[in-house]
């Protein structure tokens, strides 16, 4: 049977293959959850199923893996031809700040191709931590962020959900009655703060064995066998795995990755659209596959 792809259907399909979530994709595309359901429905008709779904939890089939590449290819050409023929071209200077979380993920992959789109916008990057860039984006210093924020939290787009683990080094070994050597940002890093305070909660000792500013060093500490981090599961490292069960440590808990705006507006709000779009259009690529 021929079969046609609905650029709708098909950015909804990508919004619950990053949220794992119908609920959470109808917020992000402000429509109502039984369309969500009913533009699946739509591209399932041609046979395949994309999601594995239970009253719990829903899952990307092998089909629905196939289907996100598919869906991003026919985005981006639609999107494309809309702007050609529209006959417009964004211009200006757009300030884009993005959390250390994506140094070693695809993210300068969609980057190149937003430039390669938009030639004449001047793309000026900031990467920090995200309690800093969310200080930055409220002083006016920002136009888009890309950034955490915790769960249970409102403000910003939810790009996806992901749950946080303790990891470290293969052979790094827990002693249960020493302090747990803590591999950290500084403040205002998030996964610090939730670090400390489930430690705290459940009355583990703790000590910092490595503070930087830099993934990359922290990454480094971890390899090392310095200590454990908290760190996002889909974003893991290459050389570093999740810590055992048996090692005793508390849950972390979950965290949103998100887009905030700034509030300027013209072109700098165009352009900071456009690339919103674009990231919230190939996000599983900023996290399916970890961080490498």
């Amino acid at each position: 049977m021929d079969t046609s792809y609905d650029p709708a259907q098909l950015r909804t399909f990508l919004a619950v293959a990053q949220t794992l979530s119908f609920t959470q994709a109808a917020r992000r595309l402000g429509i109502r959850q039984s369309t969500v359901s009913q533009h699946v429905r739509r591209l399932e008709e041609a046979g395949r199923q994309l999601f594995a779904r239970d009253t719990h939890r829903v899952d990307l089939t092998e089909d629905g893996e196939a289907m996100l590449g598919f869906a991003r290819t026919i985005l981006r050409a639609h999107e494309r031809a809309a702007a050609f023929f529209a006959g417009t071209r964004l211009r200006g200077r757009l300030r884009f700040g993005a959390s250390e979380d994506f140094v070693l993920t695809r993210l300068p992959e969609i980057l190149e191709s937003f430039r390669r789109d938009h030639p004449e916008v001047e793309l000026e990057l900031t990467v920090e931590l995200s309690g800093t860039l969310h200080r930055q984006l409220e002083a006016g210093r920002l136009d888009l962020v890309l950034a955490k924020r915790r769960t249970g939290d409102t403000h910003g787009e939810l790009v996806w959900q992901d749950a946080l683990d303790w990891i470290g080094a293969p052979q790094l070994r827990i002693d249960p009655e020493r302090p747990v050597p803590l591999i950290v940002f500084p403040p205002p890093g998030i996964t610090r703060a939730r670090a400390l305070e489930v430690l705290e909660e459940h009355g583990r000792a703790w000590r910092i064995a490595c503070t930087s500013t830099s993934l990359s060093a922290l990454v480094a500490a971890a390899r090392a066998g310095l200590g454990v981090m908290v760190h996002s599961r889909g974003l893991i490292p290459p050389g570093l795995v999740p810590v055992p069960a048996r090692a005793g440590l508390p849950e972390p808990g979950g965290v949103d990755f998100v887009l905030l705006h700034g509030d300027r507006r013209g072109a700098a709000q165009e352009a900071a659209d456009a690339l919103a779009a674009a990231i919230l259009a190939g996000g599983d690529r900023l996290h399916r596959g970890g961080g490498g």
